[in-house]
């Protein structure tokens, strides 16, 4: 085996009891010291086979050979003996704990073999915090520090354990630009003192800045190998999806028209009585992309939940197509020709265990009865089924499969499908494109743009500043529960500076801000 190969898999196969085969004869190698990619759809069998390196599944047949030798990775303890740690894009780290004790959790130091030893902690914390350049302080608590800061605490529990090799889920996903520049010199300091690291990303130019090699997975295995720099972002999506796909939604300027959304001093009080949103105050027109940005947790998940009526606000008022709304009830609001693309797609945005067919029409069964408004006209609803299947290209076997069968991409083109419909007014999509492949996020942002060209209103929330700058009309930026910025013309904006008032570190005027109304 070649001395520089620090991990490789050959030929595993991984098969579900449900009969679904996630791996399919992979064959996947990294070096020693490198930063390595990798990216495939949703249901390619990337997050399958991370969890084979990590004790979280056990393969069907194949091998693992780490260091030169052949390794049986039962569960995760047995993976992190080996020096593998793996950093889940949904953070496992105990809020109401300081950074410290979050990152010695579990392998506390003693003090006389029954106490935890705090100084002996902090001091380990400490230490493995300065050696690899990560600036912070680890007696802050979880709970009072940024997103980025959770990212390093993560990196730092798996490093604190000797993790040699490093498997970063989605590692940018929540970070501003500012954050995630701080991210790669951190990971660049690891990769010079010899650890490797998989990065997983749907970012392409975050892959072709950080990485020195891809890997793309399509359908269950292993289809190509590169170096980045024999390589390209448009090479890379063609092979991930197997055609040809389109980077960049092509969008004319808006014709923004009247104001059919209109939000005034909206007040949401969370279970732990903190303002979630404080004074908001927003307009949305119809023939307009207005989105809204900003770092998760400032506000920008209670906003959409109160303008969708699946929260209610404490205080302030809202006006949909001119009606101001008493009952701030999701049904109310969806009478008003209101739609919604949930964050979480398997809890707010379908029913697991039903079929395509029923999660599709669950709330427009009465447009399928038939003239005796007893009877559903099944054939009329099959076909519609089968139109949006086809219009959204969702990969099923068939209409009455369960939901849960599907991939998460596909899993969000359904919900994308029924909440895209032709009598929709108002759309409310938050995060559509979170988390799925290329291909996925190609078709529901060109159907958003298509959308509003049609004269709809959309309301975009998202972390993703490349789609924030790509798809909306206009951008307001949260922070705090509060609107600090709006920018009338997105065009104008670059991701940097929309960082800046993500952070905080910038804000406008209160009569800039005010413009939006």
């Amino acid at each position: 085996m070649d001395e520089k190969v620090i991990l490789k898999v050959e030929n595993i196969w991984k098969v579900y009891p449900n009969g679904i085969v996630a791996n399919k004869n992979v064959n996947f190698e990294v070096h020693k010291g490198e930063i390595h990619a990798l990216i495939g759809e949703n249901g390619a069998g990337k997050s399958t086979l991370m969890k084979i390196l990590f004790g979280i599944e056990m393969p069907e047949e194949g091998r693992i050979i780490l260091n030169g030798e052949e390794v049986k990775i039962e569960n995760s303890k047995k993976a992190i003996s080996l020096g593998i740690g793996m950093v889940h894009q949904h953070f496992m780290l105990v809020d109401s704990l300081t950074i410290a004790e979050n990152i010695v959790l579990g392998n506390e130091p003693k003090k006389y073999g029954l106490f935890m030893n705090k100084a002996q902690m902090l001091k380990q914390a400490k230490e493995c915090s300065e050696k690899y350049n990560f600036n912070i302080n680890v007696g802050d608590k979880i709970e009072d520090v940024s997103v980025g800061v959770k990212q390093k605490t993560e990196i730092l529990k798996a490093l604190v354990r000797g993790a040699k090799v490093l498997i970063l889920d989605e590692p940018t996903a929540v970070l501003t630009p500012q954050e995630t520049k701080e991210l790669f010199v951190e990971l660049n300091t690891l990769k010079k003192q010899g650890h490797t690291i998989i990065f997983i990303s749907h970012k392409l130019n975050e892959i072709m800045e950080i990485c020195d090699r891809v890997t793309i997975m399509r359908h269950g295995t292993t289809v190509d190998t590169s170096f980045i720099k024999d390589t390209s972002p448009q090479d890379i999506s063609n092979k991930m999806v197997g055609r040809e796909i389109v980077l960049h939604v092509d969008k004319k300027p808006a014709k923004p028209g009247e104001v059919c959304l209109e939000a005034r001093d909206i007040v949401y009080v969370n279970s732990i009585g903190k303002k979630a949103l404080d004074g908001v105050n927003l307009k949305l027109r119809k023939g307009e992309i207005l989105s809204v940005a900003g770092v998760e947790g400032n506000g920008q998940s209670e906003l959409a939940a109160v303008l969708t009526g699946m929260i209610k606000p404490v205080g302030g008022s809202l006006k949909v197509l001119g009606k101001e709304i008493e009952e701030f009830e999701p049904a109310v609001l969806r009478k008003n020709k209101l739609t919604y693309i949930p964050e979480d797609r398997m809890t707010n945005g379908c029913a697991a265990k039903l079929s395509i067919i029923d999660n599709m029409f669950t709330d427009k069964i009465e447009s399928f009865l038939k003239k005796n408004n007893v009877f559903i006209d099944k054939k009329k609803m099959k076909e519609q089924a089968e139109f949006l299947v086809k219009d959204f290209s969702v990969l099923c076997g068939s209409i009455n499969h369960q939901v849960q069968m599907l991939s998460g991409g596909n899993i969000q083109k359904v919900v994308a499908a029924r909440e895209l419909t032709e009598d929709a007014e108002i759309i409310i999509a938050e995060q559509p494109t979170r988390g799925i492949d290329a291909g996925a996020s190609e078709l529901i942002r060109r159907k958003i743009v298509e959308f509003r060209d049609r004269g709809a209103a959309i309301l975009l929330v998202s972390a993703d500043l490349n789609e924030v700058l790509e798809l909306s009309d206009s951008t307001i930026v949260m922070h705090n529960g509060k609107v600090n910025a709006y920018f009338k013309d997105t065009s104008k904006l670059t991701e940097e500076e929309l960082g800046y008032y993500m952070l905080g570190v910038k804000k406008q005027t209160e009569k800039e801000v005010n413009a939006i109304l």
